[in-house]
């Protein structure tokens, strides 16, 4: 009973916000209510959540001050060189920029944290897709899927988890597996080429007026990143208008960009495209006599993280305190960068709190291990020569239901122990058991994909309908190339 329970909990919850009948946050916490009461163990509902709450807190602790941290370096202008860098690759082709989305991705991936990448990215690329009229889940769902083929680092977090679990050393787990997970982060950037194609297709070739190639007016970052009470003297709204067949000067079906002039007034200039905010190159909040010392303190500040010095929490709270208190040493200063950032911090941890709803009730009911249970007896006894495959297929649709702790540590030693018993090395089960990660980083069990979603100002159920497809596939991808190449 718990296991249809279970799985009826999951899809209630996807198909809800899928069809848009609920939000996230009110479908993370109601439909998990209403579960507990059905299994008949409602009384210890508030036992179930504050569990949950315990074990997220240091994950929504540390989304809270990385938002702040990251916004107030996008705030400094830390982040501008990258962006002008990125525009004069991606110019004003959706297929560059798709492209460079996620190889922008896959690089700053490379940190092994998926919240920083989505920051770092969303702030970089969000501006070209807004002025462009670019589809926004098409710049999440490449992100979320190239973060995802690289979450499986050993520092990442899924490489140790599945080492730890089965008493492995994560190099030995982790580095046959570069053919395959190199296979996979390729075919990402074979998706994000065609997806790209596809967005030229529909929007037309572009070109950008020479009003918008000068590097000061290339130095754009995401409002979602911070832009709130910034938008005073910023420069022109950019006005997209497609121009008819046969117009003067430009080809058919080419799509022209031009500076508007904004609303004259105060300087509040109003802007067409609802949500989207170029900050002004010449802002107030820009610090570039200071410029080599943020540099210096996010580096100090990954690496400290990679290295694991201290808990990422607590790196980020120190960082974030740093960074305000040197950027701007005045109060009122201090208090207006917090507040330009609230509405991310808020949006993000009331997701992550949630979200500590559902897996509480998940856990604590005993539905995820009725799940994993009937999954793993539902395995023929033929399959058991082939428990890598076995593993590898169950780990795409496992860690997109269950947290990453509860795979590795609650399912794959039962998997490794059935294929002990037909001579399957643990190792090709630790292996296998990371083919799912492009997909998990999509599950609405991630806190970071909030901070994607959120960012990008993407509903999540339209990220997740136009994401789940591909990184499945990208996780076919990896699976089909570890057999070729025999690491599976």
């Amino acid at each position: 009973m718990l296991t249809v329970l279970g799985f009826a909990m999951i899809a209630t919850f996807l198909v809800l916000i899928m069809m848009k009948k609920m939000s996230p946050i009110a479908a993370l916490v109601l439909i998990p209510a209403l579960f507990c009461v059905a299994v008949g163990q409602g009384a210890q509902l508030g036992d179930y959540v504050i569990e949950g709450v315990g074990k997220l807190a240091p994950t929504a602790a540390m989304l809270m001050f990385a938002i702040v941290y990251f916004g107030v370096m996008i705030d400094v202008g830390l982040f501008d060189p990258i962006v002008r860098g990125i525009l004069r690759f991606c110019k004003a082709d959706p297929v560059r920029i798709v492209v460079g989305t996620a190889v922008l991705a896959a690089i700053v991936s490379l940190d092994g944290d998926g919240s920083t990448t989505f920051m770092i990215t969303v702030s970089a690329m969000y501006p070209l897709y807004k002025r462009l009229g670019m589809s926004l889940v098409v710049m999440t769902g490449v992100a979320a899927t190239a973060n995802g083929v690289m979450n499986t680092l050993p520092w990442g977090g899924p490489t140790a988890r599945a080492a730890t679990a089965l008493k492995l050393d994560a190099g030995d787990v982790f580095v046959p597996m570069i053919p395959a997970l190199g296979m996979g982060l390729l075919f990402v950037f074979v998706l994000a080429y065609v997806l790209g194609r596809r967005e030229r297709k529909r929007i037309g070739y572009l070109t950008l007026d020479e009003v918008l190639v000068p590097e000061t007016d290339t130095a754009l970052v995401a409002a979602g990143a911070g832009g709130a009470g910034m938008g005073s003297g910023a420069g022109g709204a950019v006005d997209l208008t497609k121009k008819p067949v046969g117009g003067s000067g430009d080809a058919p079906g080419v799509v022209s960009a031009s500076a508007s002039t904004a609303d004259s007034g105060s300087g509040s200039g109003s802007r067409e495209d609802e949500g989207f905010q170029g900050l002004d190159p010449n802002r107030a909040t820009l610090r570039p006599k200071l410029y080599w010392f943020n540099a210096g303190l996010t580096v100090a500040l990954l690496t400290a993280m990679i290295l694991e010095l201290m808990p990422i929490p607590v790196l980020f709270l120190l960082g974030a305190a740093l960074a305000l208190t040197v950027n701007y040493p005045k109060m009122a200063e201090q208090k207006a960068r917090i507040a330009a950032h609230a509405d991310n911090v808020l949006n993000v941890s009331g997701m992550v709190f949630a979200a500590a709803v559902f897996t509480g009730v998940l856990t604590g009911t005993g539905m995820v291990k009725h799940m994993a249970d009937w999954l793993v007896g539902a395995i023929p006894e033929g399959m058991g020569p082939h428990m890598g495959l076995v593993t590898g297929v169950l780990s795409i649709p496992l860690t997109y239901f269950m947290s990453n702790d509860g795979f590795y540590f609650g399912v794959v030693p039962v998997l490794a122990e059935a294929g002990a018993a037909h001579g399957v090395s643990p190792l090709e089960i630790a292996r296998a058991s990371l083919v799912g990660q492009a997909l998990h980083m999509s599950s609405p069990l991630v806190p970071a994909v909030y901070v994607l979603v959120g960012m990008a100002k993407v509903e999540f159920g339209d990220h997740t309908k136009f994401t789940v497809k591909w990184a499945a596939l990208t996780s076919l991808v990896v699976l089909a190339s570890g057999i070729l190449f025999g690491i599976i």
